[in-house]
């Protein structure tokens, strides 16, 4: 293999490594969604049969509890990264810190299926507007890190996060027109 030195006599990573060192960062985050998506089919299983709102509220509740539970473990850690880019942690730290509560609170009422109406809203608007913030910070081409598994991991964020974003505001809005 040809390896490239830089200047300090130091290797150069080649693109090819680079691509593998990046999808590295990666595997915690595609790690979790394979374990979201896992629960959600075997509850579906158990189920007996395809109900795509069910499917669906299990993999918002899903989602909300993992990830609302990975900012908990350091919180201030999520608060001070979640606030470089959202639109509404900017403004409110009390907002910054209530975020992963409000996520588990989501994902426990996705999974119990209560009020799904007002759940299905109020995931639509907080999901909306986290993706105005993260379309913002990304239009900047500026890396920062993602907080969206708090301050556990150290993943970059990318059209991931925001992709991320989208699907939860995209699911909450379908439920909300087939409910």
């Amino acid at each position: 293999m040809n390896h490239s030195h830089n200047s300090d006599g130091n290797h150069a990573e080649s693109p090819q490594e680079a691509h593998v060192s990046s999808l590295k960062k990666f595997i915690p985050l595609i790690t979790i969604f394979a374990i979201i998506i896992l629960f959600t089919v075997v509850m579906q299983l158990a189920r007996g049969g395809f109900d795509l709102l069910f499917s669906m509220g299990n993999f918002m509740g899903s989602f909300f509890i993992i990830f609302g539970g990975f900012k908990l473990v350091k919180w201030s850690g999520f608060v001070e990264a979640y606030r470089t880019y959202d639109v509404l942690a900017k403004k409110s730290v009390v907002y910054a810190y209530a975020y992963p509560l409000i996520e588990i609170a989501l994902g426990v009422a996705y999974l119990t299926a209560f009020e799904l109406l007002i759940t299905n809203w109020v995931t639509l608007i907080i999901m909306v507007i986290s993706s105005i913030g993260v379309a913002r910070e990304l239009a900047k081409k500026v890396q920062i890190p993602c907080a969206c598994l708090g301050a556990v991991f150290k993943i970059p964020m990318t059209k991931v996060t925001l992709f991320e974003d989208i699907l939860m505001a995209v699911m909450a809005l379908i439920m909300i027109l087939l409910m």
